[in-house]
């Protein structure tokens, strides 16, 4: 009988194996790949064919993605699948898989950042199948991943696969969209973060990027260069308890215009597809920051390096710069001979403000324009006379405006108020970022760069690189800013130290601080008309320093300001892009200290949250030489009232230890100049 069986036995095997394959159910056997940094510490592997990946609702095919990446020789991503499935079919690894390995060192030269220029060192490798790739990315400091196609045909996204497995239950800090809405993908992207496990994310509801994660290193999530397509969510794992999932709007069938004054156009239905694109593209970098500590977080490039490069030939129109903005401090100026209000003698006077104290901007936010119709000024404005008399005084207009009555009247407003003169929009409410809202981002920054006008985003979503594309865009909110304040009692100090880690990895936020009514914890009050911040005057000046802000306003009234000169004067010596950036120390959610230099001048901030605490702040990033150093401090009752401080200027060396103490919600700034 054995030998019966080892005669009959190689016949049954081929005859399975030959029934297997006429079925297709044999799959290749699993190939992995690898690309590791060039410091050699990060690696990427990657599993092609990997048995049970693939897309929520599509059924393994074993030529599915997955991959894991270790530092350090400790994995801090499980394997976790990646793909796509499209109307009629999906991205497919199964045969033919070719593989390419490259090298790139170079530097960017880059507009309007933090540095004047940025390092891109990676290694990548490169999976293609067919029509299909998939692009991996592994830096010192990140590694990234991007889909390619090249079909004839468009392409109908149905489902993302972007899974984020971690090999334990991690902390994360989370960002919950803050909806209360019919659409649930409809959010302001501004909400605190909840410090809780992985496993804890509540089922009901999804967050926005940047996540961060502490996997023994901290593992920022993140997206670069989205464009034609829609900004990723993340909810619970749905390939492992310990993970999280990405997770897309559907696309917009049907909306009514509606919202904050009519301004925007909500969604009433939705499809069951996220997008509608061209069959050869490059789909958004999905990117992983990594950090061995926390403060290195606070100078880290990934969005910059994976963003697409300048589409803005002539740049030299494009100034950044500080701007006096009215809404935040509700128009308050007093000792005036004139009513305040949304009218041209109030605006006159905020340019006699901005014009003595060197701020090339002012902004007339919401109220100087019908808020249906953007060509239909109030009476109460001349502007063409606030911009002229702005000339004459060397001060720029920016004017604020609803996405939708600009996006209906596109090349109309943009064209008839470049011609009267304006500088740039402030553009508010799109609450979205499905891949409507993303197309309106893109369309709208080409034709502002047409007219040479510059843009910030507010009701926006964090950014993903659009200011490299397009250098007219100067800055986004995608943040809990200081307006909050206005009607919310929130922890604010601890906020404000968690979001340079967080949200500022995707890129510049617009806070918009510079209240000069400051109030410790006991004496805060929210109110709407006569605002006040939480934490000292000097966390409130650090703010210039430690948040990236190319446009960045002074949110209180010119009346206050004109109270606090010592103040206004810093606040207008501090630059607003930088040839250098250096992360110093800090811990998430804790304090935080960043120095950045312009020319040969170097500023330094310090911020901390509730807590009372003394730091150090380490003075060797200073080339060597002597320094003359100009001091904003927390005065010694500083924990009473939040408005006092402390001005010195001292002699410093390079290497110098400076020890700071900073009041509950405190703050230090300085200022150091080489003596020669």
């Amino acid at each position: 009988v054995f030998r019966q069986l080892l005669v009959f036995l190689p016949g049954l095997l081929a005859f399975l194996l030959l029934l297997g394959m006429a079925l297709g159910v044999v799959a290749q056997a699993p190939k992995t790949f690898s690309v590791a940094s060039p410091d050699g510490k990060t690696v990427v592997q990657v599993i092609v064919g990997a048995p049970g990946a693939g897309v929520a609702g599509a059924p393994a095919t074993g030529g599915q993605l997955q991959w894991s990446v270790s530092r350090g020789g400790k994995v801090i991503l499980a394997p976790s699948s990646l793909g796509m499935k499209f109307r009629g079919g999906e991205l497919g690894f199964v045969k033919g898989v070719a593989v390419k390995k490259e090298s790139v060192n170079q530097s960017i030269a880059t507009l309007h950042y933090k540095k004047d220029s940025v390092r891109d060192h990676y290694n990548q490798l490169t999976v293609t199948a067919g029509t299909d790739g998939v692009i991996f990315r592994a830096y010192d400091d990140g590694v990234a991943y991007r889909f390619v196609t090249h079909r004839k045909d468009s392409l109908v996204v149905l489902s993302e696969t972007a899974d984020f497995n971690f090999p334990s239950d991690y902390m994360a800090w989370i960002p919950y969209i803050n909806h209360g809405r019919p659409d649930i993908y409809s959010t302001s992207f501004e909400s605190l973060y909840e410090h809780i496990p992985v496993s804890s994310f509540k089922k009901d509801t999804l967050a926005f990027l940047p996540v961060l994660v502490d996997a023994g290193v901290k593992v920022g999530i993140l997206e670069a260069d989205l464009e034609e397509y829609p900004g990723m969510f993340v909810g619970p794992g749905k390939g492992s308890a310990t993970g999280l999932s990405g997770v897309q709007a559907p696309y917009p069938l049907e909306e009514k215009q509606g919202g904050h004054n009519q301004l925007q156009s909500l969604v009433v239905r939705r499809g069951d597809y996220i997008a509608t694109t061209a069959g050869t593209r490059s789909f958004p970098w999905r990117v992983l920051v990594i950090a061995d500590n926390d403060k290195e977080l606070l100078d880290n490039d990934m969005v910059y390096r994976l963003a697409s490069p300048s589409r803005v030939s002539d740049v030299s129109w494009i100034k950044p710069g500080k701007v006096a903005w009215d809404w935040w401090n509700d128009w308050n100026i007093s000792h005036v001979d004139f009513r305040a209000g949304i009218n041209t003698a109030t605006y006159k006077y905020y340019i006699d403000f901005a014009a003595a104290n060197r701020i090339p901007y002012i902004l007339l936010d919401e109220g100087w324009a019908d808020s249906k119709d953007i060509m239909n000024i109030v009476p109460e404005i001349d502007l063409a006379g606030i911009i002229e008399y702005g000339r004459q005084k060397n001060v720029g207009v920016w004017l604020w405006g609803g996405w939708l009555p600009l996006d209906q009247k596109i090349d109309e407003a943009l064209g008839y108020y470049s011609r009267l003169g304006i500088k740039g929009f402030k553009i508010d409410f799109m609450d979205r970022d499905d891949q409507k809202l993303v197309q309106f981002y893109y369309r709208m920054s080409a034709a502002a760069a047409r007219y040479h006008l510059m843009l910030d985003f507010h009701g926006a979503y964090k950014p993903t690189g659009l200011q490299r594309t397009f250098p007219n865009v100067v800055n986004f909110e995608g943040v809990r800013g200081m307006e909050n304040a206005k009607w919310a009692n929130d922890d604010f100090p601890g906020y404000d130290v968690t979001i340079p880690y967080i949200r500022m990895l995707s890129g510049p936020m617009d806070y918009t601080p510079g209240a000069m009514k400051n109030a410790n914890k006991r004496n805060f009050r929210s109110v709407n008309a006569e605002p006040m911040s939480q934490g000292t005057r000097c966390h409130q000046l650090a703010m210039y320093v430690v948040y990236e802000a190319p446009f960045s306003m002074l949110a209180d009234n010119p009346t206050n300001y004109m109270r606090e000169k010592e103040s206004v004067d810093f606040i207008a010596g501090v630059p607003e892009v930088w040839d250098q950036t250096v992360a110093l120390d800090g811990k998430v959610g804790e304090w935080v200290a960043v120095a950045r230099r312009k020319g040969t001048d170097w500023w330094v901030g310090a911020m901390g949250d509730w807590s009372e605490r003394d730091v150090v702040v380490d003075l060797s990033f200073l080339p060597a030489g002597n320094y003359q150093m100009e001091v904003m401090k927390d005065g010694i009752n500083a924990d009473r009232d939040g408005t006092d401080y402390k001005k010195e200027t001292v002699a410093v060396a390079a290497g110098t230890k400076v020890k700071v103490h900073l009041a509950p919600g405190g703050g230090w700034v300085a200022k150091l100049r080489p003596v020669r």
